[in-house]
């Protein structure tokens, strides 16, 4: 009798699929070398037979991909989810103590590390007791790595085991495809548990629906540690299609990058788009060869979508939303230049409606569900739920909560977005935040984690942080004030940047000798707003070249 909780191979399956029936199609194009299915195929059995080689008996069955925009990181997450693991994405572009962090908290007993991501090696392991299996497969002569970490496995090229030796396994459908880290409102990052069966249900729904085929040529503007990743990569090789990732140079100019890969699948955050409109690259008829563009991570502006509608005449253009917890996106809307318009808000392209299989319910503070055309937090559940956060059950709890409701009684996860409950045959329409999260250039930051690193810095327990100015899809940046005399702030935004990913640094410090309080006593943060408007006005520019736009992808 079939085990219908077992899945073979589960999630690279559909790699493995496209690789048997267009080997020498190119999987993957990253900094203009193209790797063809059989290639990365070859690259990633490798990998995957030596974790399960070496791997220890008994470990959480999770592989660390320590690898940034290469052919590695891509090989990397195939060869962890072909050895029965699910991967954990880690950033070299972070502080390295947060990816510490995050490795130390996957309890992974095995990383793949690219070429680029040896050099912080050190750094990475640094405190860590725990012997672990360190693959190396760019690097051939691993003497020298394996003298200066004597407490740890290093294999390198020369020590992968064969190709053949990989053995198929079956993975459970609620095992972890990824385990992912997003900011935390507690000042340490959360790890989100993504199983098969949620990324699976997904990539279902998203291939019928955009008709992806082995003809596309899909872009890769997100990093492995935002998940949009995962809809990139697994959505283009179901299909047979070319993932095309850009290095940090051609993503400052995504314009170019788009016609000179030739794609047809655009996938990114709004703010690049909003860059490119800045650069004055969204033109009419600049980008013909676009059939499809999708966009998601933060608010999707009307005036944006009206740009990228003249400059990619033959795409079909949608907004897709969904936080981490949902699996990627979990409604849809397809723009239509006729009807459109006329149900945006606020100048934001609505969310749209539910995926097959996912449900809606929009509530108030006592989780009961309010009249149509009524606002609410959005709630949803459905096979995309994901499992919860790793190793923190309370929180777990908090976040993942059951609701009656017209249906029954389901487990749903709190979004903390504010929506309006639409009347029949209308789409969800976005209305921001309940809490103190925002996107900053597409990234989900908790305001509380900013605060915390902060405060951990300063030694002041007065500390607040404001997302500002505040755009159609959250914010700029993020401004801090402290309640203090006064303080050497250069010093502690030189701090800052050992602790938070550059998206989250504040641009600037102000010094307040006293808060001002609301009538319950606590931080007045619209007051705060109102110094930030008086202290820098209008003048956008300013904050719009501290960061390059690069950094929202």
């Amino acid at each position: 009798m079939t085990d219908m909780t077992k899945l073979t191979l589960g999630l690279s399956s559909g790699f493995l699929r496209s690789s048997r029936q267009f080997p020498e199609w190119p999987a993957i194009e990253v900094a203009g070398h193209e790797v063809s299915y059989r290639e990365l195929a070859q690259a990633a059995m490798r990998l995957a037979a030596t974790i399960q080689a070496k791997a220890a008996a008994g470990a959480v069955p999770l592989t660390a991909v320590f690898a940034y925009r290469s052919e590695t990181a891509y090989a990397a997450v195939l060869g962890a989810l072909m050895a029965g693991h699910g991967y954990v994405p880690l950033n070299r572009t972070f502080p390295i103590a947060r990816t510490r962090l995050m490795l130390q908290r996957s309890m992974c007993r095995s990383v793949i590390v690219d070429a680029g991501s040896e050099l912080q090696l050190e750094a990475l392991l640094c405190g860590i007791a725990i012997p672990l299996v360190i693959v190396c497969p760019d690097r051939a002569d691993v003497t020298e790595l394996a003298a200066k970490f004597p407490a740890h496995r290093i294999v390198g090229a020369n020590e992968l085991a064969d190709a053949e030796q990989w053995r198929p396994v079956d993975v459970s459908v609620d095992s972890i495809a990824y385990l992912l880290f997003t900011s935390g409102s507690t000042g340490q990052p959360k790890g989100v548990m993504v199983s098969q069966a949620n990324v699976l249900h997904y990539l279902d729904y998203v291939t019928k629906r955009y008709g992806f085929t082995s003809d596309d040529r899909v872009s890769q503007t997100f990093d492995l540690t935002f998940d949009l990743s995962a809809h990139d990569m697994f959505a283009a090789w179901e299909s047979g299609a070319c993932l095309c990732c850009p290095t940090q140079k051609q993503l400052i100019k995504p314009g170019a990058f788009v016609n000179d890969t030739r794609l047809t699948v655009w996938f990114s955050v709004p703010s690049t788009a909003a860059f490119m409109r800045r650069l004055g690259v969204l033109k009419p008829g600049m980008y013909p060869g676009l059939r499809l563009s999708l966009f998601c991570g933060e608010a999707l502006p009307v005036e944006i979508v009206r740009h990228w509608t003249l400059a990619a005449p033959n795409s079909v253009i949608e907004n897709i939303y969904g936080p981490t917890e949902l699996t990627i996106a979990c409604t849809a809307y397809r723009w239509d230049n006729k009807r459109s318009p006329d149900e945006c808000e606020q100048g934001i392209v609505p969310i749209g409606q539910p995926f097959d299989g996912m449900r809606a319910l929009i509530v108030d503070e006592q989780l009961r569900e309010v009249e149509q055309g009524m606002d609410g937090e959005l709630l949803m559940t459905g096979p995309q739920l994901s499992l919860g956060y790793w190793q923190d059950e309370e929180r777990t709890r908090r976040a993942f909560v059951p609701v009656a409701g017209r249906n029954g009684t389901y487990t749903y996860y709190r979004t903390g977005d504010r929506v309006r409950r639409p009347v029949e045959c209308k789409p969800l329409v976005y209305l921001g935040r309940l809490d103190n999260q925002i996107k900053v250039l597409g990234h989900r930051v908790e305001l509380g984690e900013v605060e915390a690193a902060v405060r951990q810095a300063s030694g002041l327990e007065g500390t607040v942080a404001l997302g500002w100015p505040t755009t159609a899809s959250g914010a700029d940046g993020i401004e801090v004030f402290l309640e203090t005399d006064s303080f050497d702030t250069k010093a502690l935004l030189s701090q800052l940047k050992g602790k938070l990913p550059v998206y989250m640094l504040p641009r600037n410090v102000l010094v307040l000798r006293r808060f001002p309080l609301n009538a319950n006593g606590k931080y007045d943060r619209k007051a705060l707003q109102l110094i930030l408007e008086n202290t820098f006005g209008s003048d956008r520019s300013r904050i719009a070249t501290r960061h390059p736009p690069r950094d929202a992808v």
